[in-house]
């Protein structure tokens, strides 16, 4: 063998090794700059609330900071779609609820395939929905909500934090359930919704508990139920949607974390075990709890099939309720 040749192959032979050498030692780096978390509504709602909690919890523990950055608009699907298209170095992370899956079902066109385009770090909060109203409307229970919308056909508005959000969600099976008629505004974000039924611009709204539930006990809103099984520890007097007679408006969701697809598998896997630990702290317990959310532990797994079993579900109530968006 020429020394020419020998030199080539020595060198052929270290260029692979190094070029190697990233993938096996990437997570022991990680992080070394801060890291962006998108949350893709307006500040003041459900995945903001979320994001902020991680975020400081992400910064402490793994010593870099964790960055929100609200990008609103599309019910999600802007802030999602751009999350999808950012490097996949674990560096842009996605703070987003079930309307990850249900966008692509209601818009004609969104820059992202929520089963191809992200891998989940973890579904690891959910939460329901809360029907509320303006104290200045005449109603003290859900029925009595009910009736005022059925004598009055047309005339009264819902607020949601966007086209295809959970409140959305919630409120069109309320309103396929029940037949009612009642004009639908979207907001760009949980936040300018819930001011707008505060002000009784949009009279009615389902929002998140950590949208709602501080608003319900200052008397700013009116919290008539909650579309879960149980009731929320936070807001121990609002019965569920069975309690006050409506079994079949139920809504739960979660809001999980999300990298690019293709995210180095360990890289994916310290911030699973991280998000995990953190969702465990007392401290972060008690501020869920006041939120009405609660931390649960899925797998890697458990997370994939989860946003299938959704898809599948929501499915069903936007052919029914002939959901669409620009």
């Amino acid at each position: 063998m020429t020394l020419l040749r020998r030199d080539v192959l020595r060198l052929a032979a270290g260029g692979a090794a190094i070029s190697a050498l990233p993938r096996a030692t990437y997570a022991q780096a990680y992080p070394a700059r801060p890291v962006r978390m998108i949350v893709p509504f307006a500040p003041g709602g459900q995945n903001d609330a979320i994001g902020r909690l991680i975020a400081q919890k992400l910064s402490e523990h793994l010593g870099k900071q964790y960055i929100i950055e609200n990008v609103g608009g599309g019910g999600g699907s802007i802030g999602s779609g751009r999350a999808a298209q950012a490097a996949h170095d674990g560096y842009t992370i996605l703070v987003m609820d079930t309307g990850l899956v249900i966008n692509p079902l209601i818009y004609a066109k969104v820059s992202y395939d929520p089963f191809k385009d992200f891998d989940p770090i973890s579904l690891a909060f959910t939460t329901t929905q809360v029907l509320t109203v303006t104290p200045s409307l005449p109603v003290n229970n859900v029925r009595e909500l009910v009736d005022l919308v059925k004598a009055n056909p047309g005339k009264y508005s819902y607020a949601s934090a966007g086209i295809g959000t959970p409140a959305h969600m919630t409120a069109e099976l309320l309103r396929i359930s029940l037949s009612l008629d009642i004009v639908h505004v979207p907001f760009n974000g949980a936040g300018p919704a819930i001011t707008s039924t505060i002000a009784g611009h949009t009279p009615i709204a389902f929002s998140s508990p950590a949208s709602s539930i501080a608003q319900a006990k200052d008397g700013k809103l009116r919290a008539l139920a909650v579309a879960t099984g149980k009731r929320l520890s936070a807001l121990p007097d609002v019965p569920t949607m069975a309690e006050a007679g409506f079994p079949e408006i139920e809504g739960n969701f979660w809001v999980g974390l999300f990298v690019p697809a293709g995210t180095p598998a360990d890289i994916v896997a310290l911030l699973h075990r991280e998000v995990g630990r953190a969702a465990e702290l007392a401290d972060i317990q008690q501020r869920l709890d006041a939120l009405g959310f609660i931390a649960v532990s899925t797998s890697l797994e458990e997370a994939s099939a989860i946003l299938k079993r959704d898809s599948a579900k929501w499915t069903k109530v936007i052919q029914a309720a002939g959901i669409k968006a620009e």
